[in-house]
This record gives structure tokens, sequence and C-alpha cells, in this order.
């Protein structure tokens, strides 16, 4: 354990506990404990009618929560899990409720009841967490209680009620881990220059809410993570500018897209009281051939054509990374900033769409994978040149050297059509990474696919299995279809989507130090697996081996 993350320990009062059900192991093997995906799932599904989601042998999905379980405080329009009860409203009014998209799930295991709106109620200690992406200032926090059954009351708390102004102020939460130095939630906004990190207290009630705008920026965060001295490390999905396909062609299709987005890097104080509130951020630089690439605002095309962005993109390469500094509040002060255009005048390098990231277990919190998501668009990936730009997504590997002067970057997946729009990652074991797609509605119509879940080996063998096809519920047809027809007004998307994939043992105080926490193979040991299919129903699921 660092230093810093010690004398923060000893100051902590409250602490996770250390014990949780095992889940059974369908395959073992490896010298890893927990479930083995040995097998796969032959195709995808078709964008065609409903269908059932199909996951590997050996394993089976049971739902936990879904879109209109009932909250057990609502407030406001938000009276349901994973879908507002906003049908009627506004000027002019909604035809259709708002689905809510409930993201990125945080499995925590707490020592003791954290308290719920029902008084003198035991909550238990099994919780699992997640942002809701919705807008309009009514993204909200939801608390799973897996300790109650789903017909209990209790089950869904709503963790951000409405203020007097009838809504939350916060606006498309996607990411969320927890921070152990703090023992705090952290959520993020995906919502471009007004998005950036939000604390959420987690074990006392009724929680508070505090932005971190000043020292952490704002920015379209998705993945947060942090190591074990409470340094995170953040993606960023925010869209670059649309280019031709074919640069030489005026009228060929614009769905090529300038690199525009960055993965960051926070460094706390050494003050135990605030270390989110006050520190460095950072921007990640690769250098290729000795000269970094950077971002030109007045050169799309050169930027999405780039030969740097050919060589970043190529198998086997590995390239010089380092961490730049874009904002200092012992400098600069703790003012809100806009994230993106600090790391863009700093002379970071910007990718397309990193949606999330997780450090390798057994690394040391040295090395990290994070996916590109890429143009998520066939016009844009059947052209060669762009594909080999990373235009059907990519996962990157970085190696971080133990005194952080500087790194590696190097590619571990480059997409195709048939494995694209890499976004979700976990791992399932300290070998095997687990990256989830989000294709989108366009590019599940132009390929007639659905998304998969593949799982990957890190140890170089990169012919992966299809974990999972996701299927689409009626509810998710009926959006989708209200989308092919250019439904005026119509506020939600269409096709189901794989999110929130998951697997932790919710060991993550720091008494366990970095033994503990996500990340580290002693976080497998004992890991329960969760992933949501969001759109339509909202349906969170956790992955158990097959009976």
């Amino acid at each position: 354990m660092g230093q810093k993350c010690l004398t923060i320990a000893l100051a902590t009062l409250l602490t996770l506990g250390v014990g949780d059900s095992l889940v059974a192991t369908a395959t073992a093997g490896n010298g890893n404990s927990g479930p083995q995906i040995t097998t796969g799932v032959p195709a995808a599904n078709k964008r065609e009618g409903t269908s059932a989601n199909i996951i590997a042998p050996g394993f089976q999905l049971v739902s936990l929560a879904t879109g209109a379980d009932k909250l057990e405080n609502p407030s406001g329009v938000i009276t349901n899990f994973g879908v507002l009860n906003d049908k009627g409203t506004g000027t002019p009014p909604l035809e259709q409720a708002t689905r809510t998209e409930p993201d990125l799930n945080t499995y925590i295991v707490l020592e003791r009841n954290p308290g719920g709106p029902a008084s003198g109620f035991n909550y238990g200690h099994h919780f699992l967490f997640q942002g809701h992406e919705n807008a309009n200032n009514l993204a909200y926090v939801t608390r799973i209680n897996l300790d109650v059954p789903a017909t209990d009351p209790h089950h869904i708390t709503l963790m951000t009620p409405v203020g007097t102004n009838g809504n939350t102020g916060l606006n498309r939460i996607d990411g969320s881990t927890w921070y152990p130095l703090t023992q705090t939630l952290l959520f993020t906004q995906e919502n471009g220059t007004s998005g950036g990190v939000v604390e959420v207290s987690a074990l006392t009630w009724p929680p508070t809410v505090t932005t971190r705008y000043g020292s952490i920026g704002r920015g379209g965060y998705e993945g947060i993570h942090p190591d074990e001295d409470g340094r995170l490390i953040i993606a960023e999905d925010v869209g670059g500018t649309t280019v031709n396909v074919d640069p030489k062609d005026a009228s060929s299709p614009k769905n090529a897209r300038q690199p525009n987005s960055f993965i960051y890097k926070y460094v706390p104080t050494t003050d135990p009281l605030d270390p989110l509130g006050r520190g460095v951020l950072q921007a990640l630089q690769v250098e290729i051939d000795g000269t970094p690439i950077t971002f030109h605002a007045n050169d799309a095309v050169g930027d999405t054509f780039s030969d740097a962005q050919l060589k970043l993109h190529t198998p086997g390469s590995k390239w010089k990374a380092r961490w730049v500094t874009i904002h200092d509040t012992a400098v600069q002060g703790t003012t809100a900033f806009d994230s993106n255009a600090r790391a863009k005048t700093a002379g970071a390098t910007p990718f397309k769409r990193p949606e999330n990231l997780q450090f390798l277990p057994g690394s040391g919190f040295r090395t990290f994978f994070f996916t590109a998501t890429g143009d998520t668009n066939a016009n844009s990936g059947n052209q060669p040149a762009l594909a080999a730009r990373g235009a059907w997504g990519a996962i990157f590997r970085v190696d971080i050297e133990p005194d952080e002067s500087e790194g590696a970057i190097s590619l571990f997946v480059l997409g195709d059509k048939d494995h694209a729009a890499f976004d979700n990652l976990a791992f399932s074991d300290r070998d095997t990474l687990i990256a989830c797609e989000d294709r989108g509605d366009t590019l599940h119509t132009q390929l007639n696919i659905l998304d998969s879940c593949w799982a990957y080996s890190v140890k170089g063998d990169l012919n992966p299995r299809r974990f999972l096809a996701l299927g689409r519920d009626a509810a998710s047809k009926s959006d989708a279809d209200l989308l092919d027809a250019a439904t005026p007004g119509f506020q939600n998307d269409g096709d189901n989507e794989p999110t929130g994939i998951h697997v932790s043992n919710g060991k993550q105080s720091s008494e366990d130090g970095a033994e503990g926490m996500l990340g580290t193979k002693r976080n497998l040991k004992g890991a329960r697996w969760f992933i949501t299919q969001q759109h339509g129903n909202n349906v969170v699921y956790e992955i158990l081996p097959a009976n």
C-alpha cells in the first residue's frame, strides 16, 4: 500500500466488510478462482423482430431489476428504476415515458447497514450501484439491495432525489466506481463541457452529493477507476468533427470522425481530508517517431487520416507514452474548467471516443486497458484507410513505469466489422478481458446484427470467444421502430445495448489495501458478475453458473 493511502486508511472510520458469499465455478482452471469462459456463442443476433439473449454455455442470466420496478422512495417523476413517470409532461407533451438508461454497475460490500429512507430497517451489506444516463437534469443514482428479494419494497433505493426545482441537476451519468480514500462513490457525467465527476456518499443517509468540477474538470467522462494511492484514470467520450470517408471525394459520406477525446489521470493531494478537492489533472500523450500525436483544430482531415494514427493502430506496435499536466489546483485554483480544451492546449493525444478502462489484475496498477469505440458507422469502417486507423474501434494497453515518468502504449485489438465499437470492459479472471460492444442503431441497421460481448485472452491469443450475443426485447424493438420511422419528438434510444459488465467481490476497503481493490487478483476471488441490458426494459442481470 502506498504511504498516502496508508495515512488515509488510518484516518478512515468506516470500512467495508471482507466477507462475501462465493459464486460457484462454471469451469475451473489456469489457477484462477471463479468461472472460466471456455466456450462461446457462435453468432450475433440479427436486428430482426425480438430475440433472446444468448450467453456462453455454462452461464445464465438472472434478473435483478427491471425498468418498471418501483423505487422505495420515489421523488418527482423518478418513480421507477429505469423509466420516468413523465409521459404527457413538457411542452409539447411527451408521447412516451423516458427510459433512463441505467449504466455502469459498481458492487460494494458494506461492513454495516448504511441506512435508507425507512428508519430502523436493516438494509444489509451487499449493494449494486448504478447511475442513469438520461438528460434534462434528471439523471440519478440508484442502489439495488442484494440482501432482500426483488419483491421487497426496500429492494431499490433512489440515492439522488429531486430538489425543490423538480430535478436532480445531473445529466448523462455513465461511469461509477468506489473511491477507497474517502469511502464514497464517484459517478461520471458523459455530458461534454457540462459533464464531470460527482461524489456521492454511501455510508450515511441521506447521501450527500458533491461535484468535483474545480479539481477534476468538466468533460464527457465515462469509465473511471482508482489505483491504490487514490489516483484516478478516466476515459472521455466526446465525438469529433465529421469528415468525408474519402478525402478526395467531397460527395462521399461524412461519417469519419476526427479523434477528439482523451485519457486522463487525476493525482490527489496528500491532504487526507479532501483528496478529491485539490490535485493535479493530467492527460495521456503518445509519442511516435519522436513527435507527440496532438489535436489540430484546423485540420480535421489531416488528424483523421494521419500516418501517426495509422502507426498507433498497427498491430504489434509499441510507442512511448507519458502524462502531461493540464491543471494544478495549487497553481490555477479550483474554478471549474474545460478539461478537453486544456488537454488539447497541453499537447495530449486524442483518441476516437474512449469509453471504459480496467487495470490488469496483478499488475500493481501499472497496466490498464482502455477502449476506443471508433466511428460506429459502416461507411467509415468499410474504407480500408479508416479501418486501419480505428474506425471499427480498438482496445489499447498502457504500461506505466514504476516512477510514472513515462510508459508505453500498444494496440491490443484492432476492431473489424465482426468485433466493433468496444465500450465496456471487465476482467473475468487475471488473464481474460471481457469487452462489450456499443454499435448503436445505425451500425446495427447497416450490418443487421446486434451487440456482442467478447472474451479476449491477454496472453496474446487474440482469437476471442463471443461470451454474450445480446438480444432485443419487445420494448426496445418498439422504440427502434419509432426511431426507424423518424417519429417526431421521440426521445428514447432504440436497440438494446450491453453495458455495466462488472466483476468484483465487492471488497474495496482501504483496510484491504491494494490487495483488496478492483484491479487486483484478490478482488476476483469469490467475485460476482453483473451486466445490464440497457434501453427497452432496462434489465440488470447477475451472471451465474448454469444449473
